[in-house]
């Protein structure tokens, strides 16, 4: 996928406004700065048009017989419009920078709610950093083109006809003179825009790597240093910035060859101007006049330029909007059928029913077949089988993550299709096994589960699931700052702050994915006391390796590719001998073998 979307940026694309229209939404709120931009562009092109001519006329003024009575006048005039022209380029800049900042808040807050209406398959094909991309620097390219390229075209034609209009008044032979220069200078802008727009997407393309390389490499530090990578991390990085050291030089000569020779081709003008000029000064022309028009001539090709680099630069940014406008167009495949009667749960959940359940991520590999299954409130259902029989899928299928591709999910004996998504899921309670948290303070991190929740709510969930004691024997207690992803707080420690947050969400249902399998025994015991707590009067699905743990659930189903294929509390089960009895028995002389190597 990463590679992909380097691809998609290196692809040489053709103007299509469809996407730039679509994005244009955002750009609605900041309608008034792009508007004062606009006009301000247009202004500027008049205003700066005007001073070659008052030029020509302080020059002929001061050489006419009258001895200069109007330089006074015309001096001021021209000191006032360079004032006039500076306020416009203060008031431009301000505008331009309020809409692209507007522009991109408005896209970035699009696309974090649209991420957050995604469902879970579509994270499992779109990496993280490829969505960061869409959010940071494809929405900052984009945004901030949009005012420039508004104010360009405005301020570049309007710019560019009033010259030719001021050169065709003084003399409009030499002015066609100069035009025949710009049929050069187009091709010349074609083929290097071209030469400089692959180079430029050269640079953001491995740079987009560099920054996925790094961020992997310090992710992955540990990783690394117990395998012994330094040096060949240091090689593939190095690798990748010698590559962007030669897209990097090679787009820096191209636009150092590319400007001398516009400035070359606005050289002939003005030479041709100075030639004619200089011939005809006294009969055809003033001297003012030849002043004014040479420095027209040498005008006439900024605006060109300009426009030029602005469109090449739009051109670029399009793969950007397409991609965000293409995001922000993904449909939630797990939605609320906008057709159906939906209505929100009434009461607690009662009874939650698998009637006939199919289930594939991919159509050759069924993870779920036929499956059936009825649980009744305040019953505690245990998942056992091995990695790949399907327990994870219960569960997310259970809290609509994803949904059956045949057969339905009853839950109070109606499809749960039909009730809304956001209160469906409000009402379960999950515990993953590696949990997530959230820089900040412990205290924070609970009330995640209920932001209302009040302070002395809060402890009392973490009382309920045993994480009061840990919490307050910390420096700063419940106020205790956690690093990033908690990284300040041990296994346990996190699992019973994920516990606590669950808890105090007050869920119908509790789903506990591997809740314990990556913790120690003592942490083991006191999130098992913590649970038995909690799950009490309410349903739960409890998914774990370790058998230990499952003990006093109402019943343990052992799935195998995809089906019940044993069912029962544990003595009924042990009873049996099959399956779950010889799993139970296996991981139990393995833990009294560990626990014996231990004491020995």
């Amino acid at each position: 996928m990463t590679d992909k979307a380097y691809d998609e940026d290196d692809e040489i694309r053709r103007l299509d406004f469809a996407a730039w229209f679509k994005l244009g939404r955002f750009a609605l709120p900041h309608r008034a700065a792009l508007a004062g931009l606009m006009s301000a562009g247009l202004v500027l092109a008049i205003s700066e048009s005007l001073l070659p001519m008052i030029t020509a006329r302080i020059v002929d003024d001061a050489l006419s017989d009258s001895g200069g009575d109007k330089l006074v006048l015309l001096g001021s005039l021209y000191a006032g419009l360079v004032l006039f022209n500076a306020i416009l380029i203060w008031f431009f800049i301000n505008a331009g920078g309020i809409a692209a900042t507007g522009i991109a808040n408005n896209v970035r807050r699009a696309l974090f709610d649209h991420l957050q209406t995604l469902s879970f398959s579509f994270y499992d094909k779109n990496p993280v950093g490829w969505l960061m991309a869409r959010v940071t620097s494809d929405t900052s390219r984009m945004a901030s083109i949009i005012p420039w390229f508004l104010l360009d075209m405005v301020w570049g034609t309007a710019f560019v006809l009033m010259i030719s209009v001021m050169m065709l008044v003084i003399h409009w032979q030499l002015a066609l003179l100069v035009m025949m220069t710009i049929p050069v200078l187009v091709q010349l802008t074609r083929i290097f825009q071209k030469k400089l727009l692959l180079s430029q997407r050269g640079v953001r393309r491995v740079n987009s790597q560099i920054t996925a390389k790094f961020n992997e490499n310090i992710t992955g530090v540990n990783t690394s240093k117990a395998l012994v990578r330094e040096a060949q991390n240091l090689q593939e990085f190095q690798r990748l910035s010698g590559a962007m050291f030669q897209y990097a030089v090679r787009n820096k000569l191209q636009a150092s060859v590319y400007l001398p020779l516009m400035l070359a081709i606005g050289s002939v003008g003005v030479a041709i101007t100075l030639w004619y000029g200089g011939i005809n000064v006294g009969t055809q022309l003033t001297l003012g006049e030849l002043i004014a028009f040479m420095q027209y001539a040498a005008l006439f090709y900024i605006p060109i330029q300009e426009m030029s680099s602005t469109f090449t630069q739009f051109q670029s940014a399009q793969a950007s909007a397409e991609r965000i406008q293409g995001l922000l167009e993904t449909v939630p495949e797990i939605r609320d059928d906008q057709q159906g009667q939906l209505e929100a749960l009434s009461g607690p959940i009662k009874t939650i029913e698998f009637k006939h359940v199919d289930f594939y991520y991919n159509p050759a590999e069924k993870v779920l077949t036929d499956f059936n299954l009825k649980v009744e409130a305040g019953e505690s259902i245990a998942l056992v089988g091995a990695t790949g029989s399907g327990k994870s899928t219960l569960v997310n299928l259970l809290a609509r993550f994803y949904e059956p591709r045949s057969g339905t999910i009853l839950i109070n004996d109606r499809d749960y299709r039909y009730y809304p998504l956001l209160d469906l899921q409000s009402r379960l309670g999950m515990v993953l096994q590696s949990p997530h948290l959230f820089s900040g303070s412990i205290l924070e991190n609970i009330r995640y589960g209920n932001l209302d929740a009040s302070d002395d709510e809060v402890r009392a969930a973490a009382r309920k699931v045993q994480a009061d004691e840990f919490i307050n024997d910390m420096a700063d207690g419940y106020q205790t700052l956690i690093g990033e992803g908690g990284s300040r707080l041990s296994s346990g420690q996190k699992q019973l702050v994920s516990l606590a947050r669950a808890v105090l969400a007050d869920p119908d249902i509790f789903i506990l994915d591997e809740a314990t399998s990556s913790i120690d025994t003592q942490s083991e015991r006191l999130i098992q006391e913590g649970i038995e707590q909690v799950l009490r009067g309410r349903i739960s699905f409890i998914v774990a390796h370790r058998l230990s743990t499952i003990r006093a659930a109402s019943r343990i189903l052992v799935i195998d590719k995809g089906r019940i294929v044993e069912q029962g509390d544990h003595d009924t089960l042990m009873a049996v001998g099959g399956r779950y009895a010889s799993l139970y028995k296996n991981q139990f002389v393995k833990h009294e073998a560990m626990q014996f190597e231990r004491k020995a």
